[in-house]
């Protein structure tokens, strides 16, 4: 579950909630009369309308995978003729201190697989630690310090005094030739999704659905949340390092009635189209910025093409 659906990660952790009831007759995952789809299984929420300004999942991977490569290519030109595509960070090494894992939400309205939720509650089947690992061997402290520009003893420099810019950054470049605003193409629409995801939090229809999933979770035996990430990211599933969960007897029921409380209540079919609805007009609102912004991811994207050949 750690890092699924980019599209639903900007940055950070920019989620908001939202429920209500879908028209009947209608397909799943195809908007009904009132634009209100019918949500049972995460594969039934359609693509938003700002998606086609970003990145999907796939396509981050790419991206990440052309960096890599490009990185290497460089490399290897100075001379570092076996260095991997994917190398660890120098051992020992100060640069290693700690790892940041992130547990993404699967849903913007956190669980929403029902068989995942009896198993494993808000957590997930544990992995491997080296799982989560790069897959190449351990950069040198030398090799390091050419792959991110650093000093020779692999330290940043000082302020007011200059560096080479190193393989990972000439990478960037080169994926970035030809983009006119990369800022604007990065942060734009992650900064206007944020934006508008907090005023759909507000919007009465969803503030009715999200009481009445509230109500339907403690129908079902659990504790009052405020809406779905509430549940989500409660401090008493103690989630650890890795971001997983204890799979206590409390959180499995939890987050089972907040699953069949969102299913029942059609939770993101209601928050869907009221975030639809928004990025639509704020998409007209503002033409020409969204449109320079997929100028420059199609310029990205034909990079990403040329260096994965």
């Amino acid at each position: 579950m750690v890092a699924r659906r980019a599209r639903w990660w900007v940055a950070a952790l920019l989620m908001a909630a939202v429920t209500g009831c879908g028209s009947g007759g209608d397909a799943p995952s195809s908007p009904g009369a009132k634009g209100v789809p019918e949500v049972m299984e995460e594969k039934d929420l359609p693509d938003l309308p700002l998606d086609r300004y970003r990145l999907d999942t796939e396509e981050s991977r790419r991206f990440g995978k052309a960096q890599r490569l490009l990185a290497q290519r460089c490399m290897i030109r100075l001379g570092f003729t076996d260095f991997p595509a994917d190398p660890k960070p120098p051992s020992p090494s100060t640069t290693t201190a700690g790892t940041l894992v992130i547990s993404a939400p699967p849903t913007p309205l956190g669980a929403f697989d029902l068989d995942q939720a009896k198993r494993w509650g808000y957590g997930w089947e544990p992995r491997p630690r080296k799982s989560l690992e790069p897959t190449g061997r351990a950069m040198t402290q030398a090799e390091f310090a050419a792959l991110y520009g650093m000093s020779g003893n692999g330290a940043i420099p000082s302020e007011g005094k200059s560096r080479e810019r190193g393989c990972s950054d000439k990478a960037n470049g080169q994926l970035l030739k030809g983009v006119a605003d990369s800022r604007r193409m990065w942060t734009f629409p992650s900064g206007r999704d944020a934006a508008l995801r907090k005023a759909v939090g507000k919007d009465q229809r969803v503030r009715r659905a999200l009481a009445t999933w509230s109500a339907c979770v403690v129908d079902k035996g659990g504790k009052r949340f405020a809406d779905p990430m509430a549940a989500y990211s409660d401090k008493g599933w103690m989630r650890g390092k890795d971001g997983n969960t204890r799979h206590t007897r409390r959180e499995v029921a939890t987050a089972v009635a907040d699953v069949e409380c969102k299913r029942e209540q059609n939770t993101l079919g209601v928050w869907w189209a009221a975030l639809a609805k928004r990025q639509r007009a704020d998409i007209e609102r503002n033409k020409g910025n969204y449109q320079a912004v997929r100028d420059d991811l199609e310029v990205l994207r034909s990079n990403v093409r040329k260096a994965l050949g």
